[in-house]
């Protein structure tokens, strides 16, 4: 059993690493059409994404982020952040855990800034980390699968969808988000 779990977190360890070279990681274009499809994903899904969306200041959109675990878990994924529905600046979501964990899944996450000083706090950071920089209040969308824009009083709010997998959790607490440069 420690045999299988240090293979697996070495086999953790490089797929981590992969994503932060260079050329491994995927070009503004290819970011920005998967952003795209998440986007288009999130507003057929659920109602009034289009008017919560343009009401924020900005949003993060990462269309795949990807989960493993067996006792140590981590995560990772790449994005856009969305200025007036245009792409301004790219970032890395990354996560680590350590519990009860075994199994996979692959998430599309979208933050949205609803102030103008929550988006200029996020990108003037060198490093945002939720729950230490800031907090993101998950938005459950329940069975309905509504956004009631008139009860979010949050300045940073998140929504997770579009889940696949064995895994499944609704928290970004301990999530660090790092620009890249493309």
């Amino acid at each position: 059993m420690k045999r299988m779990i240090r293979s697996f977190a070495a086999a953790l360890t490089v797929a981590l690493l992969l994503p932060s070279l260079p050329a491994f990681a995927e070009s503004a274009e290819v970011i920005d059409a998967k952003v795209n499809a998440a986007i288009a994903t999130f507003k057929e899904d659920v109602n009034g994404a289009d008017v919560f969306l343009g009401q924020s200041a900005g949003y993060l959109v990462f269309p795949r982020v990807i989960k493993v675990g067996l006792g140590i878990g981590a995560e990772t994924g790449e994005g856009a952040l969305r200025v007036r529905g245009r792409s301004v600046e790219y970032y890395r979501t990354t996560a680590g855990s350590f519990g009860l964990q075994l199994g996979a899944q692959a998430k599309s996450i979208v933050i949205a800034f609803m102030t103008l000083e929550s988006l200029d706090k996020f990108r003037n950071s060198s490093g945002w980390k939720v729950g230490v920089d800031g907090s993101v209040a998950i938005i459950d969308l329940g069975a309905g699968k509504q956004i009631d824009t008139g009860n979010i009083k949050d300045p940073v709010v998140g929504f997770i969808f579009n889940s696949k997998g064995l895994m499944y959790n609704l928290t970004l607490e301990g999530t660090k988000i790092s620009k890249l440069n493309k």
